[in-house]
């Protein structure tokens, strides 16, 4: 896409997307590390190679410790079985950069809000050692939240839950107009984030959402030219929306590079 700066923001440019490829050629190889004391991913420091095994338990972990199997009307048993099959392939194609800090995870356990409902997992998000927890935004009128679904081309691969691998949060789209974005994502190959793909993101990697570095949910919409996107207000995650047409230099585009189910 060429380059061109215009009142609306800047759109991307072709040095600008080679820088970003440099810069995840360096960050590549990092593994991943737990946060000492949590059971929060964190990068790594050298003491142990990163285990997609390992990070998939912990991700189940996580989720059973929110409260998330209460969500879903099971009982922590019940809860797991669900999500056990998807751990061979958390193995088998999960084995790839993870760097949190720096933007990327190399996979993610993705429970919908058919299992739970978004305004029970956005309260249980938190920044990165913080304890204030996410809200979503007044903006969304009432009933509005439940019209922002997967869009027909997101292509869900399992209504209940799935694994999305590597992911990233896009802050290379930080400035460039969200529709922009969104046209350059689909046209690497590369699917946009829904919500329940957002909160999950920053549910089991929060060190990613970060002041300058928030990211919008290009995957969930609704008809009209409302965005979805994760930011950060009140020292706490939030989700809210943005117009499809104006640039923020704060708010990237995440993406991913596929998902999959076991159906």
């Amino acid at each position: 896409m060429p380059y061109r700066r215009t009142s609306q923001g800047a759109e991307l440019t072709s040095t600008r997307t080679t820088a970003v490829r440099r810069s995840s050629a360096l960050t590549r190889e990092v593994p991943l590390a737990r946060t000492p004391g949590t059971d929060q991913a964190g990068p790594a420091t050298g003491q142990a190679p990163f285990e997609p095994g390992a990070e998939f338990d912990r991700q189940v972990r996580t989720l059973a410790g929110l409260g998330y199997p209460a969500m879903a009307g099971l009982d922590p048993a019940g809860f797991e079985a669900m999500l056990a099959p998807l751990r061979e392939l958390a193995v088998r194609h999960g084995d790839t950069a993870c760097d949190p800090a720096g933007g990327r995870a190399p996979f993610l356990l993705v429970v919908t809000r058919q299992v739970a409902p978004i305004e029970q997992t956005m309260p249980a998000t938190t920044l990165h050692g913080g304890r204030k927890p996410g809200f979503v935004d007044r903006s969304f009128e009432p009933g509005a939240l439940e019209r922002f679904v997967a869009t027909p081309a997101t292509a869900l691969p399992d209504p209940r839950a799935y694994l999305l691998f590597e992911v990233e949060r896009g802050e290379e789209f930080c400035g460039a107009i969200p529709n922009d974005a969104m046209s350059t994502i689909t046209e690497r190959g590369r699917a946009l984030l829904t919500i329940e793909e957002g909160i999950a993101l920053v549910t089991q990697f929060p060190q990613i959402l970060v002041k300058n570095k928030c990211f919008s949910l290009g995957g969930s919409r609704c008809g009209d030219r409302r965005v979805p996107a994760l930011w950060i207000s009140q020292g706490a995650p939030k989700l809210g929306w943005c117009w499809e047409g104006n640039p923020h230099t704060w708010l990237g585009m995440a993406s991913a590079a596929t998902r999959r189910a076991t159906t």
